[in-house]
Formats: C-alpha cells, structure tokens, sequence
C-alpha cells in the first residue's frame, strides 16, 4: 500500500501534468477533458455554486507573463459541469466564508491520472549529451496485479520509444527519469524499478539503429 506521503507526491505531479497540458499551444481536446483537468491544478473557488461563477474563474488564467483566454463557450462549459457532476468526478463544497469550491473526487483524480499518462511523452533535446538512460524493472509474480501492472508498464515504454536490450532491460537516449517514475508510481511498481545512466553500451550499434535521429 502506498504512503501517504507517497500519494500527496504522486498528485503533485499529476498536477503539474495537468498545469502543462493547460498553458500547452499544441495540445487539443473537448471542453470536458479541458474543464477536468483545469480544475486538477488545484480547484477553483467561486462566489455561488452558478455557471457565471465558474465561466468568470475560468475565462482567463495565466502563467507568469501568459495570459490566455478560454477557448470554450458558456454553454460547452455548462454541458461539460454537468457531465462531471453527474458522474461524480467533481465535487462542490461549500466553504465558511460563502464560496463554493469546485474539487476533484477520487474517481476524478484517477481520470486526470489516465489522461496525463496518456499524454506523456519525452522531448528531444536540441542536442544528444551522448549518455543512455537505461531501464530496468523486476516486478514480483505475486500478488497477481502486477501481472497487469508488468503489462501496462511494458506497453507504456514502447509506446514512449524504449529499446528493449534485454528481457526487462530498456534505454533511451534522452533523458527520462521524470516519466519513468510517473509511468512506475502510475501501476504501483516504483520498488521494483531501477533507472541508470551510462555513456557506453557494450552492443551500441543495434541501439543507435533505433533512435536514427541521435
């Protein structure tokens, strides 16, 4: 069972995944996945449990100097509220000093979850350090959950362009270790990993094949 510690940590990070996919140029989605994960950095706090409320908390937000303007209608905003209240991702929480706080529930937060692993991926630095990352993980066969989580963790590191040298041996030229710990922390298996750099593979030529653009 994870810590408590460990939770508030893992949240945290899954926050700020959520704060990137925000303040994002590129990244595209509905008004729902939108409002979800707006409302994952940290709630929102609104006079009235009413639309115009929530509109006005969420019609501009900024980032340091960066001020963008929501990109969604009232009325998708409206629809989008009502969704995730009736599905109880959301909860609204009156508050003693008359406003009403709009917060994720744990069915909510394991949504975000899901999206920001999702949407996770490495960038490419504009220049190769000429170091490995190297992962490694050696998950029990017992309690029989981490079979699925062996198996989610595998197809995750494909997915984000892993070599695989060995059995449950992986590397990759950039660096990582930021969401490799999130991908492990996601299925419950951070004991069971371990992440290394190095500046020389025995069998490097086969490696560099695979990532052409190093």
């Amino acid at each position: 069972m994870k810590s408590k510690k460990t939770n508030i940590n893992f949240f945290h990070k899954v926050e700020k995944k959520a704060e990137n996919f925000i303040f994002s140029d590129t990244v595209s989605a509905t008004a729902t996945k939108f409002l979800l994960m707006f409302i994952a950095i940290g709630g929102i706090a609104i006079i009235g449990a009413n639309l115009p409320g929530l509109v006005k908390a969420i019609g501009f937000f900024s980032k340091g100097n960066k001020k963008i303007k929501c990109r969604y209608s009232k009325e998708k905003i409206a629809k989008s509220l009502a969704y995730l209240k009736h599905e109880k991702l959301i909860e609204v929480l009156k508050e003693k000093n008359g406003k009403v706080k709009v917060q994720l529930t744990n069915k909510g937060k394991r949504r975000v979850t899901g999206y920001s692993l999702k949407s996770l991926e490495i960038k490419k630095p504009k220049e190769w350090d000429k170091k490995w990352r190297v992962f490694m993980f050696d998950i029990p066969a017992y309690p029989k959950r981490y079979d699925q989580a062996r198996d989610a963790l595998r197809n995750k590191i494909k997915e984000l362009g892993f070599y695989q040298i060995q059995k449950s041996v992986w590397v990759h030229p950039y660096e990582c270790e930021d969401e490799l710990l999130f991908v492990a922390e996601m299925f419950g298996v951070q004991n069971y990993i371990e992440i290394m750099i190095v500046e020389k593979i025995l069998h490097e030529k086969p490696v560099k094949k695979s990532f052409p653009f190093i």
